[in-house]
């Protein structure tokens, strides 16, 4: 196996040291729509749709040649494209040039997606993002790229930061780069902590620190331990979900699909648009909501429908709520049909190794640390609330206008949802790949993209 090396341009940190030397600029852009239909039908009851969103890139550099990759928590690999591809749909972006410092092997790269596909070769090159530099990071120079849309982020690529057993790039061929970036660290600051913003330049990407403008204090995380995929192997970031709260009434859900789960498995995904959900759990919110419908493209509300909805999140002294704001569940970004706006919370009965996907439109409501393993602990999700009920209700309702509808009526009656509709998993993001679940996004207002699951 090739191994990295990683050299750290700024000193090291201690344990969630407040400090500012190691923070990676992100880049909040609109992803315009792909020239791809707009509704592709995968099984009887699934659709997916193809609209606006967002995507959060990050500067990198590959071979001394700089590049915006799309920020992907749900994915392992990092790939760019080569010189070598003049598809249409890689036109437009920075490619990859080969230097002398690129180390090629005979690996081949290829990934199917439901909208498009990314094919090339495996290689190792030195690597910087940030302050950080590596050297023989392994990477894939796709040649070859079709209905990722690409140039309408302006992104040549992904960055995965999820764990190594989901990586496309064999672990003979080298290290995922969050292993490599993490290494040297003590094992108390081996973490990566991230704030998606509401705008163009209010977000947040820092290794081996918390960002001072947005923690006052380390105690304000909260730290959940990631449930493991099978024994010690973990393949996403996640954790329990308890119940959710409409203007702060209990909100149930349906029993867990995930084996030997006691509880529903929110798995988190900077690459996904929305927050997915069991269709008959969401179909009951929507419907305890008022105000909202349902269409062919998903579930819409009413623009002004001003709701104060909380996520549990957590187990034992970790449990705690985490308020989204009304914006984000009336999401007039995301589409909007006269007096009605796409939901921000869809339906999906497939979501791979958990129940619930959490999205941006969650992601932008928190603060989250991804802490990896340990000697002594195993891997941890810490979030830390961002938004204030009260506050976003008030600022919502200033915005949007009076909500004429009448009071919630929360439907508490659970049923148990379906155990997943495909054995094929699917990547969602707001411009590439992103976290890989077995269904298929209904109303997505982002790219959907799938592959198969490794045996």
């Amino acid at each position: 196996m090739s191994m990295a090396r990683l050299f750290l341009l700024s000193s090291a940190c201690t344990l969630l040291q407040l400090v500012s030397s190691q923070s990676i600029p992100l880049l909040r852009v609109p992803r315009q729509q792909l020239a791809s239909p707009s509704i592709l039908s995968v099984s009887n009851n699934v659709s997916v749709t193809d609209s606006d969103g967002f995507a959060y890139l990050a500067n990198m550099s590959i071979g001394a040649q700089d590049f915006m990759v799309l920020l992907d928590t749900g994915s392992s690999d990092l790939w760019v494209v080569s010189s070598d591809c003049s598809e249409t749909d890689c036109r437009g972006v920075p490619k990859y040039q080969q230097t002398p410092t690129l180390n090629s092997t005979s690996t081949d790269f290829h990934l199917n997606y439901l909208l498009g596909a990314v094919s090339g070769s495996v290689g190792t090159e030195t690597v910087s993002l940030g302050p950080f530099e590596i050297l023989d990071q392994v990477f894939a120079m796709a040649n070859q790229t079709e209905g990722l849309g690409l140039s309408s982020t302006g992104n040549s690529g992904i960055l995965g930061l999820s764990f190594p057993f989901e990586a496309s790039i064999p672990d003979t061929s080298g290290t995922t780069l969050l292993e490599n970036l993490l290494s040297p660290f003590d094992d108390s600051d081996r973490y990566f902590a991230i704030k998606l913003g509401r705008d163009g330049t209010n977000s947040s990407f820092t290794v081996g620190q918390l960002d001072p403008s947005v923690v006052n204090s380390p105690n304000d995380i909260t730290f959940t331990a990631v449930p493991s995929f099978s024994h010690d192997i973990y393949d996403y970031w996640k954790m329990p979900l308890q119940y959710l709260t409409i203007n702060s009434t209990h909100f149930p859900l349906s029993t867990s699909s995930v084996p030997g789960a006691s509880t529903p498995i929110a798995v988190f995904d900077t690459g996904t648009t929305l927050i997915l959900g069991p269709s008959d759990d969401v179909d009951r919110f929507w419907m305890s909501v008022k105000g909202s419908r349902k269409t062919d493209q998903g579930w819409q509300v009413r623009c002004d429908r001003a709701i104060a909805v909380g996520f549990v999140l957590g187990e034992g002294d970790s449990l705690k709520e985490y308020v989204i704001d009304p914006e984000d569940l009336s999401w007039m970004q995301g589409g909007k049909d006269g007096e009605w706006c796409t939901g921000g919370i869809q339906a999906n009965d497939g979501v791979s190794s958990g129940d619930w996907l959490l999205g941006d439109t969650f992601l932008r409501n928190v603060y989250i640390v991804h802490q990896v393993a340990t000697g002594s602990q195993p891997p941890q999700v810490g979030l830390m609330g961002l938004t204030d009920t009260e506050g976003s209700l008030t600022n919502f309702r200033l915005t949007r206008g009076d909500d004429p509808t009448g009071p919630v009526s929360v439907l508490t009656t659970v049923t148990r949802h379906g155990q997943g509709l495909s054995a094929v998993t699917i990547y969602s993001i707001s411009g590439a790949s992103g976290f890989a679940f077995g269904a298929v996004l209904t109303a997505g207002l982002y790219l959907c993209l799938g592959r198969k699951r490794k045996p």
